[in-house]
This record gives C-alpha cells, structure tokens and sequence, in this order.
C-alpha cells in the first residue's frame, strides 16, 4: 500500500494539506517507520517466557498454552546443559484437575510446599496456586488436600538447588479420598497412568499427603510406572531441582479414559491391559483360559462372582442368590474383596461374570477379563451414580454391562421415609430437601436390598446367554 492510499484512507482533505508541511511530513515518515519496522518485528519474535493468564471460566484460572505441538513424543532423560534459561508453563487443567506442566530449570521445596520457576523474566508479583488431587469439584475432600505454590523467580534469587535430577517429576497428593478402592483407581490411579504413561517409567513421583499403607498396597502398580523410589515430598527439606515437572494429575471422568481429550490416544482398555501385565494376570479375554484349564469356561460352567458388602448396601439375600446361579449352570462364589491388590486381582481374573450391588467393590472389575460381564445391582436414588461410576467405565473397558435396577419393596428404605415413593426419592434427586450429606446418609449409609429371585433370575439368564455366545 503507497503512503497516498494510507494518507487519503487516514486522514481528511484539510489535514492532508497540514501534512503538506515538509517537516511535518517527514515526521511522520519516520514514525510511520519505525512503527511498521517494529510491528514486523513483535509478530516474528516470540516471548522469552509464556506467562500465565487469567480467562473467563468457571473455575478461575488457566495458563497461556504454549505453541509447542502437546504430542510431540518428548524425551525422558534430560541433559542439564540444556535446560532454558527461559521456561515454558502449559496449562492442561479442566472441570475434574488442575494440571501445570513446567518445562526449564524448575525448584521445589516440599516442606514450604514451594515451586520455583527460575527465569530471567520472573515478575515478584506472580504467583499461583494448585492442590494435585483430581477432584477439584469436591470442595470437602479438596480442604484436605496440600496446597503448592508456584513462583516465577529470577535465578539469583530462587534457592539453590540441593539435589538435581535429570528426569521429569510428577506432584500428586495420595490423600482425599484414598482407601476407597474406586477413589484410587478414578481419582489417582487412572490420572497417573494418563499422566506418567508416556515416559515410559523414566519420572519420579513426587507425594503429597503421603501413606505409607497406600503406597505400599499400590506397590507393584506404581513401580510399573516409575523406576525410582516414591519421595515423601511434604517431608522433604531439600531442594529438589527437575528439567521438567507435572504438577496435579490429568483426569478425564469417572472411572475412565476419553481417547479424545489429551493425552491422546490412550483408552480404558489400555489401562485395563496395562493392568493385566503389572499383576500378570493370565486371561485376557473370556474364553482365554492361559495355564489355568481349572478355571476356565470352556469346561461349562462359567463362573460367576458375587462380591460381598458386609456394612452398607448389604444384599441381605445374597446366600440365595448364589443358590439361583448354581442352579442355572454358574460355578459360583461369594466372596468379599480383600486388601491385596495382587491376590484380588488374580482372584478377580479367573471369573466371567461379575454381580454386585452399587459400591466400591464393583471396582474390581478392572482385573476381569475382556467380553465378562457385569451386573450392578442399583438400589433406590443411585440411577445417576449408577451410570457414571460404573455403567459407562464398563463399556469403556470392553465389558459387557447389566443393570437390575431395585423396586421400592426390594429396599430397605421402604417405610422408612415419607417421601417413599415419590418421584424425588426414587430418583434421589431430594432428601427433603436436604444437601448431599442427607442424600448419602439416606441412600448410600442405610439401604440395604433385598432382590426378588423370580425377577433377578432372568437378568442371570441373559448373563450366561452373553457369556456363551
């Protein structure tokens, strides 16, 4: 474009005649100039640093992707020499994790539960802060999680570094809800595959709210994940330095994997198989009967594994149950889930078919064998709870799913209540109009079922059709 087209597009007749002035003129030639000079030059020079930012979104903050393709396969050894000056901050958080992934000369200090970004461009008024537990929507649990601070800082003056490492680290909190075998599995254990999976065991773990029971019930699983040792990071009064760091845990839903959201092209099935391998588990499938021929339903009788809840959501009539699937060609067991992860999931292994009422023990599920199947027995008010927690993860993970939803006089609820009945008890959208505290007190702490054989022996019948077909 000639400077006459942008002085006819700019200005009118009677100023152009002011900027007729020769010297007036030349001003703005100069300044025109420099202006295009130094536009080209901010649109081909990117930032030292990519700060973060804050957006309008319901949850508050959120970190200014970098322009570094996020599936790009990344290195798991990192030489020193090569660390930038310079980091890079990305954000992978959504509506279940935060998740800040720094990449450059990255500090941190457990016992003041402090991470420092050291870069050259570090602003002292800069700081955030992250609990690395991935149910950020429960703001119960979260009060119990430790809270980390991250701070930009110039080299100078962020503290030196007391131990270096060469390989990426991961901050996650064991604590929340840990002890709940469906907690560990969809709030930790499913996050930190997601997140550890493609270093291919070259990451240190770092633990907040760390215990030692949990940390040793997952042992096995955990060492599958990483080569070195799990570091007690609220207890760690040394500086630990990383090339690279993850802080929070990535998370997709419930119990699952999307393949769709990143890190991609990871699934439910991936974990599952990622599962069988750490246990050694022999069957892969339904009709993979590995070096247990004993165990196997090619011999005629699938088995099938009634897991046992002893306090809440007892199902009273459960002896009888098993008594129906014998009696229908089942190899039956009634038994409930143990602490050893390995056992259980041997145990778990050798079954075909799955039948449990609504609750931590359908967790299990994950050491079944592809193509099993699965019956959960929903008792009143947990339909929604019932499909998010288990109905869907199920056929995420190639499982065959059926449901016997409980009537009213199969509940221990029944008479109980006013509201028995209604549309919002049986929905468990209400407890008269009380908060989740009441809803759990009156759904999950204090029904137990009582199933109606005649109608229940047909949801077992359509388990052996599928386990045979």
């Amino acid at each position: 474009m000639t400077y006459k087209t942008i002085l006819d597009r700019s200005f009118s007749r009677q100023e152009q005649k002011k900027l007729a002035c020769p010297p007036f003129f030349t001003c703005f030639l100069v300044a025109f100039t420099l202006c295009t000079v130094f536009k080209s030059y901010v649109d081909v020079v990117p930032p030292p640093i990519v700060y973060l930012e804050q957006y309008s979104m319901d949850w508050g903050l959120k970190m200014l992707m970098s322009t570094e393709e996020i599936s790009k396969p990344r290195q798991s050894y990192i030489d020193a020499d090569e660390i930038s000056p310079n980091p890079i901050l990305r954000n992978f958080s959504n509506s279940r994790s935060q998740v800040y992934e720094m990449t450059g000369d990255i500090r941190i200090h457990g016992n003041s539960s402090t991470i420092v970004v050291a870069s050259t461009y570090a602003q002292d008024t800069t700081s955030w802060t992250i609990k690395p537990y991935a149910r950020k929507g429960d703001r119960v649990v979260m009060g119990k999680v430790r809270t980390f601070k991250i701070i930009p800082q110039a080299p100078v003056a962020a503290p030196h570094c007391t131990r270096n490492f060469s390989v990426p680290a991961i901050v996650f909190s064991g604590g929340g809800y840990a002890g709940n075998p469906f907690h560990d599995f969809t709030d930790v254990l499913i996050p930190l595959y997601l997140t550890s999976r493609e270093f291919n065991r070259t990451v240190m773990f770092l633990v907040a709210n760390k215990r030692s029971w949990w940390t040793s019930k997952y042992k096995v699983l955990l060492q599958n994940l990483s080569m070195f040792d799990v570091i007690d990071i609220d207890n760690e009064d040394q500086v630990l330095c990383f090339p690279k760091m993850i802080v929070g845990l990535k998370a997709h839903k419930e119990f699952s994997i999307d393949p769709s959201k990143p890190p991609y092209n990871y699934s439910a099935t991936d974990f599952t198989k990622f599962l069988k391998s750490t246990y050694a588990l022999e069957r892969q499938f339904v009709y993979d009967c590995g070096h247990n021929h004993k165990n196997c339903s090619t011999r005629g009788r699938p088995r099938l594994l009634v897991v046992s809840r002893k306090k809440t959501r007892h199902l009273i009539n459960e002896g009888e149950v098993a008594d129906l699937g014998r009696s229908l060609g089942f190899d039956v067991v009634v038994r409930e889930m143990g602490w050893q992860v390995s056992s259980v999931a041997r145990f778990v292994n050798s079954f075909d078919v799955m039948v449990g009422v609504h609750g931590a023990g359908l967790t299990n599920m994950v050491f079944l064998p592809e193509n099993a199947v699965v019956i959960q027995i929903v008792p009143l008010g947990l339909q929604f709870l019932a499909k998010h927690y288990f109905q869907l993860p199920a056929k995420d993970m190639k499982l065959q799913y059926l449901e016997y939803k409980v009537c009213l006089n199969e509940s221990s609820l029944s008479g109980k209540h006013p509201a028995a009945g209604g549309e919002g008890y049986r929905d468990g959208v209400v407890v008269d109009g009380k908060g989740w505290r009441d809803f759990r007190s009156v759904y999950l702490d204090n029904q137990d079922v009582n199933v109606e054989l005649d109608r229940f022996r047909g949801t077992l019948l359509k388990a052996l059709e599928l386990v045979r077909s």
